[in-house]
């Protein structure tokens, strides 16, 4: 396939909100007859920067990023595509306001597939396996259709860092114990 038209393709994507792909995705959008020519069509992309590899089977099309600041959140998706994920952790404390410091450039994900840590070029991404059942992750996680990934109530990243053995020093208790009395109250469970 001509660059040109590979281009379009990506550009009609970008165009549609999805600027991160999978290796499958690509070759899905390119519609090249012969893997040989997807992949030399993807090795092109990536060698004139027209796709950035930011993890193993995964690329970016730079010029389609949004300016909101998800690009880990939407890498991230694309990582664990087919399992359920969200904010949690360190990250969803930190959103939440009951940890003082902001990770920069580090997402801590609870997802039902694999762990695992991913450095890319725009921060780490750091997966902690969960074997919550699905209806428990969705009654305990917010959904925000501006954000690719859903994120903990703060009970629920508690929960995570303390069942996961992390620092639980950093977390300001007080703060946290009136951000779950307010969601309580909010969800008149309290």
């Amino acid at each position: 396939m001509r660059q040109a038209q590979a281009l379009q393709f990506l550009t009609a994507q970008a165009d549609q909100g999805r600027s991160v792909f999978t290796r499958r995705d690509l070759e899905k959008i390119l519609r090249e007859d012969r893997p040989s020519n997807r992949a030399a069509t993807i090795n092109r992309l990536v060698m004139d920067r027209w796709l950035l590899p930011v993890a193993r089977g995964v690329y970016v099309y730079p010029r389609g990023l949004k300016a909101d600041g998800r690009d880990l959140e939407r890498i991230a998706l694309a990582l664990r595509r087919g399992e359920y994920s969200y904010i949690s952790l360190e990250s969803a404390l930190s959103e939440w306001g009951a940890i003082s410091q902001i990770p920069v450039g580090h997402l801590t994900v609870m997802t039902t597939g694999r762990k695992g840590i991913f450095q890319t070029p725009f921060g780490t991404i750091e997966f902690t396996h969960t074997a919550r059942p699905v209806d428990d992750i969705l009654a305990n996680t917010i959904f925000d259709m501006n954000r690719p990934l859903r994120l903990a109530q703060p009970a629920t990243a508690w929960r995570d860092l303390k069942r996961v053995g992390r620092n639980v020093e950093m977390v300001d208790r007080q703060v946290l114990a009136e951000l779950i009395d307010e969601q309580e109250v909010g969800d008149g469970s309290g």
